[in-house]
């Protein structure tokens, strides 16, 4: 595990904090918050874990870009 993974876990934990808080006091405001904290953490946590999957499987990696980025050129020509 990386930084980004214990960041992006933190964040989320401190959102669903601030969301049942909000939800409690009727702060709608703290709730939407929250909200967009555990957004942002879920989207931490991911980058995290792409990253220690690139780090422990180079090769996959790879395929899986060259695959993604087939598919953007096919798009892109209308096929």
């Amino acid at each position: 595990m990386n930084s980004d993974t214990y960041i992006g876990t933190s964040k989320n934990v401190t959102g669903q904090i601030k969301e049942v808080t909000g939800k409690a006091i009727g702060d709608e405001q703290m709730q939407g918050s929250g909200i967009a904290d555990q957004f942002s953490g879920n989207i931490q946590n991911a980058y995290g874990k792409a990253r220690d999957f690139a780090r422990d499987r180079p090769l996959a990696t790879a395929a899986v870009a060259g695959i993604i980025g087939l598919a953007i050129l096919n798009t892109l020509r209308g096929n």
